[in-house]
């Protein structure tokens, strides 16, 4: 007999009602304890006691993309790990084998990352200095020649 099948289903029920009653208390004491009046400064962004300037639907790098990604690829590897650290005793050595495959291929992944210099954060991939021949105007085809 399947344990879901034997399991009372009214914790289940009374947590979310639970939940119901505590976000609609939360808005409607929002609602009555809100501010009610519009001034022109309320509708203006404020920055950390900052007046902005410009606006702030310009162009992001696509570093600030490229950590986030990193971020969620890497912070997935501990879901993984966490759930192979709950069953790892009915796991055995073939579980232990399989995730030590997980983890070198992302620690490989990390690896060449850091090689492509794909986490440095504001310095230049090609080194200081350096330029790839492209953007310095030209390469080793225009020296020497007069």
């Amino acid at each position: 007999m399947p344990l879901i099948a034997t399991m009372p289903l009214w914790p289940l029920v009374a947590y979310f009602g639970v939940v119901v009653v505590m976000v609609a208390g939360i808005l409607a004491l929002s609602w009555v304890l809100g501010q009610r009046r519009r001034d022109r400064q309320t509708g203006q962004p404020y920055e950390s006691g900052m007046v902005s300037t410009g606006s702030a639907r310009g162009p992001l790098s696509a570093e600030f993309y490229l950590i986030a990604m990193f971020f969620v690829i890497f912070d997935l590897e501990a879901v993984f790990l966490f759930a192979y650290a709950i069953a790892y005793d009915r796991l055995g050595w073939a579980g232990y084998v399989e995730m030590l495959i997980f983890v070198g291929v992302l620690a490989a992944a990390l690896g060449y990352l850091w090689k492509v210099g794909a986490l440095d954060w504001g310095t230049s991939r090609y080194g200081k200095g350096r330029l790839p021949t492209s953007a310095a105007g030209g390469g080793d085809s225009t020296r020497g020649k007069s």
